[in-house]
């Protein structure tokens, strides 16, 4: 019996016992009466049977026995009528199991079916189970990777800025001692064009002196050295970069006032001329002073102290 699948199982309801107990005493009180009432139409003795016996010992046949007497005929009896063919009854379908069988039956596939459900729950759970764990050790691995390269990404972090804190110091120190360095070179400049003027003081006030008493040389006009200016020049402008417009009226010119040791190098820078262009002015400035130290003339020796004068348009 299939259980339907839309609802519960039921249990059929029991056929009813009482028709068929009421229909097999009826087939059973039919029968009873056919057989008694067969019975008691055939009343005539039945006729005697004769058999012989053989000996299969005996060699010789036995003589044949007198024939029998010859019965009466018996007298003719009245024939029955032929019974009516008794009515197939069908029999009733096999009575199903007591309630209490399929109710134990219903119970057991009931229990083996909510254990292979309980099963597959679990299965279910298990699997869960394991799909939950590899998701926390893949977020626990996520984190942790996170976390390394966060550390890694701060100490990089931390050694850059400790790099250029070094280099910032360093550059500081470079810095200060270029400072240190041209400060030391400044003031060497100082004290050399302050023993050359003390030198010249010197020499002058000797002269004067000299000049008095009468016993000076007299004194000689230096001559003008060409090549020598030429050179200074030459090397003056190589060093100059002006980069304004020269569309002026007239040839601006700069005079400069230069001061020098006997080895060329420039102690100080004066303008005395300005040309009315402070752009032209400061770059022939700064072309003299990249200039250090000047040329010197063929004789090895230099002029202390020089006016240069520079045109825009030379």
């Amino acid at each position: 019996m299939k259980q339907a699948s839309s609802g519960p199982y039921r249990v059929p309801p029991e056929p009813r016992r009482w028709s068929a107990v009421v229909l097999a005493v009826a087939v059973h009180a039919f029968l009873l009466t056919f057989l008694w009432v067969g019975i008691s139409w055939q009343n005539n003795k039945p006729a005697a049977v004769e058999a012989e016996v053989w000996d299969m010992k005996v060699q010789t046949a036995a003589p044949p026995p007198p024939p029998p007497a010859e019965a009466p005929e018996p007298e003719p009896q009245p024939q029955p009528e032929p019974a009516p063919a008794p009515k197939v009854v069908e029999q009733p379908a096999p009575p199903a199991p007591a309630p209490d069988i399929r109710l134990e039956q219903e119970k057991k596939r009931k229990e083996e079916l909510r254990k292979k459900e309980l099963a597959e729950e679990k299965k279910r759970e298990e699997l869960k189970a394991k799909e939950e764990a590899k998701k926390e050790a893949d977020k626990k691995a996520k984190e942790e990777a996170k976390k390394e390269a966060d550390k890694k990404a701060k100490e990089e972090a931390a050694k850059k800025e400790a790099e250029k804190k070094a280099e910032e110091l360093k550059k500081k120190e470079a810095e200060k001692a270029e400072k240190a360095a041209k400060a030391k070179a400044e003031a060497q400049k100082k004290a050399a064009l302050e023993k050359q003027r003390q030198q010249d003081l010197q020499r002058m006030m000797a002269q004067a002196g000299a000049g008095t008493s009468g016993t000076a040389a007299k004194s000689t006009a230096p001559r003008r050295d060409a090549g020598y200016e030429a050179a200074l020049r030459a090397k003056i402008k190589s060093m100059t970069s002006y980069a304004g417009s020269t569309d002026v009226p007239g040839n601006p010119t700069v005079t400069f006032k230069v001061e020098q040791l006997p080895t060329g190098e420039i102690i100080s820078v004066r303008k005395v001329k300005s040309s009315g262009m402070p752009e032209f002015d400061d770059a022939v400035e700064r072309g003299i002073s990249k200039s250090s130290p000047l040329p010197k003339k063929k004789d090895g020796t230099v002029e202390r102290s020089l006016e240069i004068s520079f045109q825009m348009k030379d």
